[in-house]
């Protein structure tokens, strides 16, 4: 074995909890650089890091939050973020990580259920803190200063006690409402969050030379895992941007940055395919007449552009957190873009399964990940489809306070049942067909999957998003259309709207009972006024829209009333 190997399993061995992580990489890479925002500001070494860390560690001390106390972190994405999750972490404090666009009532709920003693808070977030809230915290500390917003006088007592945490010990709660409401706080410990530093090494190897932008919300367990915890583990670089990642301001960053990891969402390559990709070429004649002759050529000469455009740096482009669309998909497998899959769930911290770069292959989400076992279970002999279940480190402890529902998603020797459907091919790659709890049974005892259905009106000129429910024993779409299209702001000066409403309409129903099964043909096309309400990783939130009619809160065309 070389020298090399020996090292590299020497740190996989050693890192078995964040508090070893911290240890290694505040030592190991004590003057590199940690993180900073684009534009500079909040710049941390690793040794820095290390030193504020530590002493936010003794504040917590002098206030009684000790070792398994609960610390709440509420903020968009900052090098701050990460310093006030390993002022906790590695003292065996646990952080219960918040979405920033989670409602006033979601925050309140989380803060209660989870027994929080302090928190972690930005300025323009505090007033979703209730007043009721923070009459129970110790602490509120404002997250880009550190500065107290409150703490509590009679709690300094300087008795508070770290300890350093064990594998199995809790480290993060998440909590989650997925796509099907009813949130759940998702124990995991210091081995989950482990596991999958070590998954991400076997996947995709960096080293401190490399540099993340971090561009998704850090309490999804998606970025927290591969872009807050893994550059850790190699000594990378992490830059934040301080505007929301808008088109123009995330291509700015690109250039100033010129990453070579990234991770994102479908939502995001989707956009820009759509947006600039397809008109890019629909509106050049030579780019057209090459997409007939020449395909290969214009593919190469359309992914370079493209990559390009990220940055010209890019060696790991990460996707997850749902479904890619395959047309998207294609693109990028022939324009040899970087770009890898992942799949897995908050409960898995979150890696199941992977497609690395340059072993993707269009509509898989890839082999189990490094360490995780993964099968079908309950497999329909005609379809070769069942729901596949996982097993390994990565798996949670458990729903927090919520034993019924740790019963029904852990057996009892300790598989993960994901209520994902899935086939598996000859060489052990997984192919999603849809949520269990999504499936529609049609009249005739066929499984219909909406995600299908999806997919193939969201490849529509004209469509944003959409998402197809079952209403009254047919399937309805629910679609957003695209502005340019649909402009409901001129509803009441454009004397053909309703006429060019119910024209689209019509279109996407033709449009897609062409090219799906006749058990799969929707009945009904309902257009969406509002955009869809979405989770951290773009997923629509599907349980908000099973019974609901958006055609009941549209303006009704006056001529049909007479």
């Amino acid at each position: 074995m070389s020298i090399r190997s020996l090292l590299k399993q020497s740190r996989e061995n050693y890192v078995v909890t964040l508090s070893k992580l911290f240890e290694m990489c505040t030592d190991t890479y004590a003057k590199r650089p940690l993180s900073r925002f684009v534009d500079g500001g909040q710049e941390y070494t690793y040794d820095s890091f290390k030193h504020k860390c530590l002493e936010l560690s003794q504040r917590f001390n002098r206030f009684g939050i000790s070792a398994g106390d609960k610390v709440a972190i509420l903020s968009n994405n900052m090098p701050n973020w990460t310093v006030a999750m390993f002022s906790c972490v590695p003292f065996g404090r646990v952080t219960v990580p918040i979405l920033p666009d989670s409602s006033e009532s979601e925050i309140t709920n989380i803060l209660i259920h989870s027994e929080c003693k302090a928190i972690f808070v930005s300025k323009r977030l505090l007033k979703k803190v209730s007043d009721e809230v923070r009459k129970r915290l110790t602490l509120v500390i404002d997250i880009e200063t550190f500065e107290f917003i409150q703490k509590d006088d009679h709690a300094f007592t300087c008795e508070g006690r770290s300890s350093e945490p064990q594998a199995d010990d809790l480290a993060s709660i998440i909590y989650t409402s997925g796509t099907s409401g009813n949130a759940k706080g998702v124990m995991l410990s210091h081995r989950n969050f482990c596991q999958n530093i070590i998954a991400a090494f076997h996947a995709q190897p960096a080293g401190k030379k490399d540099r993340w932008l971090s561009i998704l919300p850090m309490s999804h367990t998606y970025e927290m895992a591969f872009s807050v915890l893994y550059p850790l583990f190699v000594g990378g670089c992490v830059y934040y941007i301080k505007k929301p990642p808008t088109p123009s301001i995330l291509m700015d960053a690109m250039k100033k940055v010129r990453p070579t990891i990234m991770c994102a969402v479908p939502l995001i390559i989707e956009k820009v395919y759509k947006n600039s990709v397809v008109p890019t070429v629909e509106k050049s004649r030579t780019l057209s007449w090459m997409k007939k002759k020449m395909p290969r050529i214009l593919y190469w000469l359309v992914g370079k552009k493209l990559y390009k455009s990220f940055g010209g740096k890019l060696k790991f482009f990460g996707i997850g957190g749902s479904k890619l669309d395959s047309t998207v998909e294609d693109f990028l497998n022939k324009a040899r873009f970087p770009y890898a899959i992942g799949y897995g769930l908050t409960e898995t911290a979150p890696l199941i399964t992977n497609a690395c770069v340059g072993k993707t292959v269009v509509g898989s989400i890839g082999v189990p990940a490094y360490n995780v076992q993964v099968k079908l279970q309950n497999v329909d002999p005609a379809t070769g489809e069942g729901e596949i279940i996982a097993k390994g480190d990565n798996v949670m402890l458990g729903y927090y306070r919520d034993p019924e529902r740790t019963r029904a998603a852990l057996t009892d020797d300790g598989w993960f049942r994901t209520n994902d459907l899935a086939s598996v091919d000859s060489k052990g790659r997984y192919y999603i067909k849809g949520r269990l709890g999504n499936m529609i049974v049609g009249p005739s005892g066929e499984n219909i999957y909406p995600e299908e259905i999806e997919q193939v009106i969201n490849n529509m000129r004209g469509v944003n998003e959409s998402i197809v429910i079952e209403r009254d024993g047919k399937l309805v779409a629910l679609v957003k259309f695209d502005e340019d299209i649909i402009d409901w702001d001129a509803i009441e000066k454009e004397e053909k709207f309703f006429e060019n409403l119910e024209n689209w309409k019509k279109k996407v129903m033709e449009y897609v009972n062409k090219r799906v099964g006749k058990q799969s043909n929707i009945g009904e096309v309902n257009a969406m006024k509002e955009d869809f309400e979405k989770t951290a990783t773009q997923k629509i939130r599907r349980f908000k829209y099973k019974s609901f009619n958006p055609e009941d809160e549209t303006p009704k065309n006056p001529e049909s009333e007479n």
